[in-house]
């Protein structure tokens, strides 16, 4: 009976952890205990409210050999992070690859959180692709400042895929996304090393439900 309850105590504590997955931008060698490989040279900054990493926008990059949203069929991926001003006018910043079991290369399943720039000002752009199905979501006209720190959150509840900017919506729409499956992820670029960013990244969390805004990380 106790090593009965003492498995169902472990499995119930691995599916809380897996549940939701908090990713602290501060160091180099390994970002929320994934091994990091490094592109160029991110640095780890101070800002008032911790640490996070600044990538410069021309071959500053990480890349974990894990896709931390693979498998959900619900999802909220949330970001704290600065553009910069003086980025280019398309970046992708953080990029969620699934890899074809079969061959271990890269397919077209993949999320994607990217800002486009106007005008000194940015608004976000999330992507999703999954079973055929995809969805681009972004309003150019929902503007918001650069270096400063935001809050960006892509949200799917089986049925409607959203997105925020500082817990406001930004736009949404009807999509059938299916689970992905495992792959790799990339911060600072696109996985194909384009597209980089410039600004800082300093918390983000993965998790396989649908938030309300009230839910989304205190930052």
């Amino acid at each position: 009976m106790f090593l009965l309850s003492a498995a169902l105590t472990f499995t119930l504590h691995a599916w809380q952890t897996a549940a939701s997955e908090t990713w602290t931008f501060d160091r180099l060698d390994q970002i929320g205990g994934h091994p990091a490989t490094i592109l160029g040279h991110p640095l780890v900054i101070d800002t008032p409210q911790g640490k996070a990493v600044q990538f410069n926008g021309v071959d500053d990059a990480i890349f974990l050999d894990v896709h931390p949203l693979a498998g959900a069929g619900t999802f909220t991926w949330e970001v704290v992070f600065r553009p910069d001003r003086d980025g280019a006018p398309e970046q992708r910043f953080f990029h969620l690859q699934e890899r074809d079991p079969k061959t271990g290369q890269d397919n077209s399943t993949r999320l994607l959180f990217e800002t486009r720039l106007i005008g000194g000002r940015w608004c976000l752009d999330s992507f999703a692709l999954s079973g055929g199905a995809s969805k681009a979501l972004m309003d150019r006209t929902l503007l918001h400042s650069t270096d400063a720190w935001h809050h960006a959150a892509a949200v799917y509840d089986g049925k409607e895929f959203r997105n925020y900017v500082d817990g406001k919506l930004q736009s949404a729409a009807i999509v059938h996304l299916i689970p992905q499956g495992p792959g790799h992820t990339s911060i600072g670029t696109r996985i194909n090393k384009r597209d980089y960013f410039k600004g800082a990244v300093r918390i983000a969390r993965m998790t396989r439900r649908a938030l309300e805004p009230a839910e989304f990380l205190k930052w």
